[in-house]
C-alpha cells in the first residue's frame, strides 16, 4: 500500500473511532500530574479498574510526593500488592518521589526526555501523563491494545513499541495522538480483544485487513 492510501486509511479510521468512542480518555483515576503517574506505573500488567480500586486508600494514605518518598517501604508495597509485581511498582513508585524532589523541585516534568528519567517511567507512561494531565502530545501511547489493535488494522508491521510508535506517528495528524490513543486502548478493551475481537460487529471492518479476513 503506497504512502498516501495509508494515510488515508488512517484518517477514516480516526473518522471511525470519533464514532464510536468521542469522549476518550484516560479511565485512570487522579487529582494531580503525580497521582496520574503513581496509577500509570501501577497499572502496568494490571487492569484499570484494579488500580481505581485501590488509590483512593493509597492517595489518602500518602497525599503528598514527600509522603511517598519518606515511606516504609513494606507498607506500600501492602497496599499495592493486589496490582502485582508490587515490589518493583513501590521501588519504582519512591525512588521517583525522591528523584522529583531531588531534581525537579517537587514538579512533574513536561518532556519525555525528562520524564523517562524517573524509575519505572517508559515510552508509554510518560505519554500518558502528558498527554493526559497536561495535554501535551509529544507521542503515542502504546500499550498491548494499541499494539495489537495498530497491527490489525495495518498501520504497522513492527512488534516493539518504539518502532510502532513511530509508525503511527507518522500516519496519524499530530492534533490527533492523544485521542487516538485513548480510543485505540477503547476498541481494543471492548470490541478488538485479544482472543475473541468482535470482527463481524465491528465498525472499523471495511479498514482492517484482519477484520476483513475473520469476519
Amino acid at each position: 500500500m503506497k504512502a498516501l492510501e495509508r494515510v488515508n486509511r488512517a484518517q477514516k479510521i480516526i473518522r471511525g473511532l470519533k464514532t464510536l468512542y468521542p469522549d476518550a480518555h484516560c479511565e485512570l483515576n487522579f487529582r494531580s500530574p503525580w497521582e496520574l503517574a503513581v496509577a500509570t506505573i501501577l497499572s502496568a500488567q494490571c487492569t484499570d479498574k484494579r488500580v481505581n480500586s485501590i488509590t483512593p486508600a493509597l492517595f489518602k494514605r500518602y497525599p503528598t510526593i514527600e509522603d511517598y518518598a519518606r515511606a516504609d517501604i513494606h507498607e506500600l508495597e501492602s497496599l499495592i500488592r493486589s496490582t502485582g509485581f508490587f515490589r518493583s511498582k513501590a521501588l519504582s513508585i519512591q525512588q521517583s518521589a525522591r528523584t522529583l524532589l531531588k531534581d525537579f523541585n517537587g514538579q512533574i516534568p513536561k518532556t519525555i526526555h525528562e520524564l523517562t528519567q524517573l524509575r519505572g517511567v517508559a515510552r508509554k507512561t510518560a505519554n500518558v501523563i502528558l498527554g493526559t494531565a497536561f495535554g501535551l502530545a509529544e507521542g503515542i501511547v502504546v500499550d498491548t491494545h494499541v499494539k495489537r489493535v495498530s497491527f490489525r488494522l495495518g498501520l504497522t508491521q513492527k512488534t516493539n513499541p518504539v518502532p510502532i510508535e513511530r509508525d503511527l506517528m507518522s500516519l496519524i495528524p499530530k492534533e490527533e495522538w492523544i485521542f487516538f490513543g485513548h480510543a485505540l486502548v477503547r476498541h481494543g478493551r471492548q470490541v478488538c480483544a485479544a482472543r475473541k475481537p468482535r470482527c463481524a460487529s465491528c465498525l472499523l471492518k471495511t479498514l482492517c485487513p484482519y477484520g476483513i479476513k475473520n469476519s
